[in-house]
C-alpha cells in the first residue's frame, strides 16, 4: 500500500485494503488520527492485525469508531454494562463521549477489568455499540473531572466538526519542500514565569506552553508576548502544554477568548488539572478584584479544543512537525515536548519544567529520546550552589524543621502548590508520623489538595512505579491517612486556629492568593510559629518577599482595605522537595543524550543562573549553548 500525501490517496488506500466482513461505513479525519467507523466492531476487535498493518503502512495513528446507528442509547447501554461488569470492579461512574462513540467507566477497583482477570472489554463493545475506556475512580468525586466531562458533552457537535477540520489541516499537502526552523522566546527567558515559546517552520507556527507570571504587576512583564513576535492567536496551528502549573498554561484560554480556536495538546491528566487552577484563577480573581483576563466560558472552549495524549505516542500536528511527550518527572502529567520537524530536517526537545532524579510521586525523567539536535532545557537551579541534598537527608531536615516548632507549641504553616508538592509532602508526613519520627499532631489542608490528589488517584498509572502497584494493583491510597483532616470551608477553620500544635498546608504555595493567606495573617505575628516553604519562590510573589526576611507584609481584604501583617515568626526553606533538576541533575541529563546536541538553549531562570548553566554547558560538553532574553529569534536549523 503506497502512502500518498493527498488525504484522499489515504482514504482510498486504507478502503483497498481492508476486508470487507470488517463493514467499514465511512473514514473520517478525527484530528491527528483518521477514524474507521465500523458496523462490525466485533471483527476489526478479534483481527486486530488489519488495523495493525494499515497503521504501519501509512505511518499514521487509525482508530476505530462505531457507526452512530449501532450505538444503543445512553440508558440503554448503561444498563448493559451493569449487567455485564463484575461488582467487585465498583463502577462509580459512566461518561458517555457522544463526538468520539467513547464511554469511560470509572472503576474503584479497575484491575478486574483487565485482560490480565480475564475479562473482554471488547465484548462490551459488541454489546453496547460503544467503545469502553476503564479509568480508576478517585477516592472523592472529582469536581474538575466531572467538569471536563461537561465541557465535552456540551460540545460534542462542536468537537465532530473540529476534529474533521483540524484533520484536514494536518494531512493538507506541504506547501512547499523547503526547510527551516525558528525559535521566538516570548516569556521565561531570563526570568521564571510566563513560559511561551513560539517554533516556526515553512509550514506551521506552533506555541509551547502559554503561561502568566504570577508575582508581575503589569501586563508587558505578565502574560507571553505575542505581540512582539507579530503573531494573533488566529495565526497559530497548535498550542502544546507541556503541565498544569499556570506559569506554563495560566493564560491559554485567554488566548480562545481572543481568537485561538486550534487544538491544544497536552498528556490525559494534565486536562483536568489545567481546568481546576484556571477555575481557581478565575475565581480568585473575582474575589479579590484582580485582572479577569478570561472566564470560565474561555476554560470549557479549552477543554472542548483539547486532544489528550500518553505519554510515548508519536503524533502528527502539522503537516511538517510531529510531536511526542515523555515524562518530565515534575508534576502529575508533567511532559517534556519532543517535536520531529520535516522529513528528518530536525529535532527538538523542550524540557519544560523537568526533575531528572527519582521522587516519592514519579519516576525519573525520561532521556533516551532517538533524535535530538536542539534542547530547550530549564535552568530554574542552574548555579553550582544549587545542588540538592540526598532525599534522606531532605526529608530528616523537613522533619526537624517540623518538629522543634511542634515540641514548643506552635503551628507550622506550608504553603504549597496544589499540585505536586502536595502530594509530595503528604506522603512524607504521614510516613514519618506513622514511623514515630515525626511529632504526632493534626495536619489540615485546604485549597485544591483533596480535589487535586483525587486527580492523582485517578490518573495513578501517571505516577511512579511503586505508587501505581498500590493503587492499580494493590488496592491502597497512600493519600489517606488518619492524621489528615480538610477544611471544606473557611468557617470550619476555628479548629486549625485552636491553642496548639498543628501543621497547616494550604493553597497558594507563593502566598500569592488563596486560602493560605488567612491562615499566614493568623499565623505569621506569633515567634512561636513558622512558615515552611518547600517550593520555589517566584521574584516579586509575597513568597519570595516574606523568604528574604521581609518583616511585614501587605494583605488586601475582600473590601479592598489594605492590612499591614507583621512576621515575626520563624520562617524557613527546605531545599530538595523541588520538582525542578538542580545543576548536577540538569548536567548529568544533557551528559546522557546521544547522539551528541548540536545546541543549547537555556530558559526558565532567573538571568544569573542561566548564564551559568549555559557557560558550564559549553564548556563540559563543547556544545553551542545560548541563554537568550525574551523576544529574541533564533534560527536553530
Amino acid at each position: 500500500m503506497e502512502q500518498k500525501a493527498n488525504g484522499i490517496s489515504l482514504m482510498s488506500a486504507i478502503l483497498n485494503n481492508i476486508p470487507a466482513d470488517a463493514k467499514i461505513t465511512r473514514i473520517e479525519y478525527e484530528g491527528p488520527r483518521i477514524a474507521l467507523y465500523t458496523r462490525n466492531p466485533a471483527f476489526l476487535h478479534n483481527n486486530s492485525y488489519v488495523i495493525s498493518e494499515i497503521v504501519n503502512t501509512l505511518k499514521k495513528r487509525v482508530v476505530t469508531r462505531t457507526e452512530k446507528s449501532i450505538r444503543k442509547p445512553e440508558s440503554e447501554a448503561r444498563q448493559t454494562l451493569e449487567k455485564m461488569l463484575p461488582p467487585s470492579a465498583e463502577v462509580s461512574n459512566y461518561f458517555f463521549d457522544d463526538a468520539l462513540g467513547e464511554i469511560t467507566v470509572e472503576a474503584g477497583n479497575p484491575r478486574v477489568l483487565g485482560q490480565e482477570a480475564g475479562f473482554d472489554l471488547g465484548s462490551t463493545m459488541d454489546q453496547t455499540g460503544w467503545k469502553v475506556k476503564v479509568r480508576k475512580a478517585p477516592h472523592i468525586k472529582s469536581t474538575a473531572i466531572q467538569n471536563v466531562y461537561y465541557a465535552m458533552k456540551a460540545g460534542s457537535d462542536l468537537r465532530e466538526k473540529f476534529y474533521k477540520e483540524l484533520g484536514e489541516a494536518i494531512f493538507r499537502p506541504r506547501l512547499t519542500s523547503a526547510e527551516h526552523v525558528t525559535i521566538k522566546t516570548l516569556g521565561a527567558f531570563q526570568e521564571v514565569g510566563r513560559s511561551c515559546v513560539l517554533v516556526e517552520t515553512s509550514e506551521s507556527k506552533v506555541l509551547l506552553d502559554c503561561g502568566i507570571h504570577p508575582g508581575s504587576r503589569n501586563a508587558w512583564d505578565a502574560y507571553p508576548r505575542l505581540d512582539w513576535a507579530d503573531v494573533s492567536p488566529g495565526d497559530l496551528d497548535a498550542i502544546i502544554i507541556s503541565h498544569a502549573h499556570l506559569d506554563h498554561m495560566g493564560f491559554l484560554p485567554a488566548m480562545y477568548k481572543y481568537g485561538y480556536d486550534g487544538p491544544v495538546y497536552c498528556t490525559e491528566p494534565t486536562l483536568p488539572l489545567m481546568s481546576l487552577l484556571q477555575n481557581d484563577f478565575v475565581k480568585i480573581a473575582l474575589i479579590e478584584g484582580g485582572r479577569l483576563i478570561y472566564d470560565q466560558k474561555d476554560i470549557r472552549d479549552m477543554v472542548q479544543h483539547a486532544i489528550t495524549l500518553p505519554y510515548g505516542m508519536v503524533t502528527d500536528v502539522t503537516p511538517d512537525i510531529k510531536l511526542v511527550f515523555n515524562n518530565a518527572g515534575h508534576i502529575l502529567g508533567s511532559a517534556t515536548v519532543h517535536l520531529h520537524i520535516g522529513d528528518g530536517a530536525h529535532n527538538i526537545v523542550y524540557t519544560g519544567d523537568y526533575k531528572y532524579g527519582r521522587t516519592q510521586l514519579f519516576d525519573s525523567a525520561t532521556w533516551n529520546y532517538p533524535r535530538v539536535e536542539t534542547l530547550i532545557t530549564e535552568g530554574t537551579y542552574g548555579n553550582k550552589e544549587d545542588i540538592m541534598p540526598v532525599r534522606e537527608e531532605v526529608e530528616m531536615n523537613f522533619v526537624n524543621a517540623i518538629n522543634g516548632t511542634l515540641k514548643g507549641g506552635g503551628k507550622v504553616l506550608i504553603p504549597i502548590p496544589a499540585v505536586g508538592r502536595a502530594q509530595e509532602i503528604l506522603l512524607v508526613i504521614d510516613q514519618y508520623m506513622r514511623n514515630k519520627v515525626l511529632v504526632e499532631a493534626p495536619v489540615f489542608t485546604e485549597g485544591m489538595i483533596s480535589e487535586a490528589t483525587a486527580i492523582h488517584v485517578s490518573y495513578a498509572d501517571y505516577l511512579s512505579r511503586e505508587l501505581r502497584t498500590k493503587i492499580l494493583e494493590e488496592g491502597v491510597n497512600p493519600f489517606k491517612s488518619e492524621y489528615f483532616t480538610e477544611v471544606e470551608h473557611p468557617s470550619n477553620r476555628e479548629e486549625a486556629f485552636r491553642e496548639g500544635p498543628a501543621v497547616i498546608m494550604a493553597t497558594s504555595g507563593m502566598l500569592e492568593g488563596g486560602p493560605v493567606l488567612d491562615y499566614f495573617e493568623n499565623i505569621a505575628p506569633s515567634e512561636r510559629n513558622q512558615i515552611l516553604f518547600v517550593s520555589y519562590q517566584v521574584q516579586g510573589t509575597l513568597g519570595r518577599r516574606v523568604l528574604d526576611g521581609s518583616s511585614q507584609a501587605s494583605l488586601m481584604d475582600q473590601g479592598g482595605k489594605i492590612k499591614i501583617v507583621d512576621v515575626r515568626c520563624g520562617v524557613q526553606k527546605i531545599e530538595g522537595f523541588s520538582g525542578h533538576s538542580d545543576y548536577n541533575q540538569i548536567i548529568r541529563f544533557i551528559g546522557k543524550l546521544r547522539p551528541k546536541l548540536q545546541q543549547v538553549l537555556v530558559g526558565h531562570g532567573e538571568k544569573r543562573k542561566t548564564e551559568n548553566l549555559a557557560y558550564a554547558i559549553q564548556r563540559i560538553y563543547r556544545v553551542p549553548t545560548l541563554h537568550p532574553a525574551v523576544q529574541e529569534a533564533i534560527r536553530v536549523y
